[in-house]
């Protein structure tokens, strides 16, 4: 097993000790509640360090987002991997943060390094944690990757984008998007209503193995698994 670590750089990045200077308000007009509430909003800008956790449980969301966060999942758009994990399209994430805070009101923020691991049967997984941010405020953090068979570069971006995928699904579990999917009783009631499983067979090994789809798919299985004949 081999693992890099790349680092991610920024020209403009900027550290808490170099706010003097950034704030508006005169020094002799501050109180402590008015230059901790500039701080946090210079803290939050663009380039700046991302190391802080501002406005986690400052205050709950309005309920008109509560309801548009809360709101039940449409079953039809449920997916389901081979392995019978059942999740929602990243995409379907994007539009909920989207129709509850409005097209920059929220935000996905890289944290550390990515991380690239190849393993000996030519698999290989980028790696990277992940912060939200809604409305100026740290909402959740978790860890996102994707694994992936490919020899080329030209996979990498695509990996990366998708490991970005992950990291966001996991963060949208604490704001309650979708939280059905982890309901033990609401998965197995879907699965028997919306998917099957079938035989596949790996290219490689000739191991048969049964994987999960949706009921009436045409899904490709990755390689090397194919749907047995």
């Amino acid at each position: 097993m081999a693992v890099h670590v790349f680092r991610a750089t920024s020209s403009s990045r900027l550290v808490f000790s170099s706010f003097r200077g950034l704030l508006r308000t005169p020094a002799s007009s501050y109180t402590t509640e008015s230059a901790t509430e500039e701080i946090n909003e210079i803290a939050e800008l663009p380039g700046v360090d991302n190391s802080s956790f501002s406005g986690l449980s400052l205050r709950k969301f309005s309920k008109e987002i509560t309801d548009k966060l809360l709101a039940p999942v449409n079953e039809e758009d449920i997916e389901i991997k081979p392995d019978g994990l059942i999740y929602l399209p990243e995409i379907m994430y994007r539009r909920i943060l989207n129709q509850s805070f409005g097209p920059g009101g929220w935000g996905l923020m890289p944290r550390g390094e990515i991380i690239y691991q190849g393993e000996s049967d030519g698999a290989q997984m980028v790696a990277r944690e992940y912060a939200l941010y809604c409305e100026g405020r740290f909402v959740s953090q978790s860890l996102g990757e994707h694994t992936f068979f490919g020899k080329t570069n030209q996979q990498y971006g695509n990996a990366c984008e998708s490991a970005k995928s992950s990291a966001l699904r996991r963060c949208c579990k604490d704001l309650g998007i979708s939280s059905e999917l982890w309901d033990p009783k609401f998965v197995n009631q879907w699965k028997d209503k919306y998917a099957i499983e079938v035989w596949c067979q790996n290219q490689r090994t000739k191991e048969k193995k049964k994987f999960w789809v949706k009921k009436n798919s045409k899904q490709q299985f990755s390689y090397p698994w194919v749907a047995a004949a």
